[in-house]
């Protein structure tokens, strides 16, 4: 008579831990725990990666077998922001509540890296807002606060700031405190607008937050960051997620057709269109184009908004999907 197989014993699943990613070092992370301790973990499987934000579920390691953990799953995503530089388009930041656009007076401010911020803003369905640095350049503010009335009109949160000459009760500062509330945000400036000054006045302890991913991950042993995650107020939830030497989102998700929806100027105006595929650069019948010129005070179109579509509809036209 046969003997009896015995059962082979269940495989046992490890207890998974919740985790907040808040730097990411290519197939490497420093994952933060509830109670505010951290801890590196790399994904399971080549193709899974994570980005700053992602919430994760993740597994320590057994003993004896060395200090980084494993990300098992990572949570659905609320929404997911993509970088661009003229080689590739990255995923580097997820779940987050608002984009703060920090521009400045000098030097002038970019129409077209302001309109792929909100751009991307929009088509991931959260508030991108716009603040105006060094507001003590009287004259270049201005200009400055002048070329933003397009984006005025479209009602887009803008603010004017100094933080070179603020005072204690500025309440324009108050005011960036207040959005800055309860949320997740994303602080988005080019060089030289003065974003590392909101960094430092915001955070006092800014480098001792990265002092602790340095240690963790000791002493550079992976690929530095450029996306960190602070803290402003981990009770309330209120946090910054600073991306140093960012340049532009990376829009190749949309495509060219969508692209007039997620520009409010422009979207008002698709309605009229005689044509229910009109790219809004030469059909006959265009609301688009019936309404560049007029005042963008009365809901008209700026030029400069026009031409800065037509060149995103183009490059978005190239894009292999």
């Amino acid at each position: 008579m046969a003997k009896s197989r015995r059962p082979a014993p269940a495989a046992t699943t490890p207890d998974l831990l919740d985790g907040l990613v808040v730097s990411a070092h290519g197939r490497h992370c420093v994952v933060e725990s509830d109670d505010g301790s951290r801890r590196i973990c790399h994904p399971r499987g080549k193709k899974n990666t994570v980005v700053v934000g992602d919430q994760v579920r993740w597994s320590a390691p057994p003993p004896g077998q060395g200090e980084e953990g494993s990300i098992e799953q990572v949570q659905p995503r609320r929404n997911l922001f993509y970088r661009q530089d003229e080689m590739r388009t990255k995923a580097f930041a997820a779940n987050i509540d608002q984009v703060l656009i920090w521009i400045a007076a000098e030097p002038e401010f970019s129409h077209k890296l302001l309109a792929r911020a909100l751009i991307a803003a929009d088509a991931a369905g959260i508030r991108p807002r716009i603040v105006l640095n060094k507001a003590d350049l009287t004259e270049a503010h201005a200009r400055g606060w002048e070329r933003l009335e397009p984006y005025r009109a479209m009602q887009y949160d803008t603010l004017a700031v100094s933080l070179t000459e603020h005072a204690a009760d500025d309440p324009a500062l108050a005011q960036l405190q207040q959005w800055l509330q309860g949320s997740r945000t994303l602080v988005l400036g080019p060089s030289g607008t003065g974003k590392s000054t909101l960094i430092n006045w915001l955070l006092p302890d800014a480098n001792a937050q990265v002092g602790e991913i340095s240690q963790a991950l000791n002493s550079g042993r992976h690929t530095t960051t450029n996306t960190r995650w602070y803290w402003l107020d981990r009770a309330s939830g209120t946090a910054v997620i600073d991306s140093p030497g960012f340049q532009e989102f990376g829009l190749r998700h949309i495509a060219p057709a969508d692209l007039a929806s997620w520009m409010p100027d422009l979207r008002q105006h698709v309605p009229q269109c005689k044509f229910y595929n009109c790219t809004h650069l030469h059909e006959p019948g265009c609301g688009v184009l019936a309404a560049v010129d007029q005042p963008v005070s009365t809901g008209g179109i700026h030029p400069l908004r026009h031409k800065l579509y037509a060149e995103l509809f183009e490059e978005l036209s190239q894009v292999r999907y």
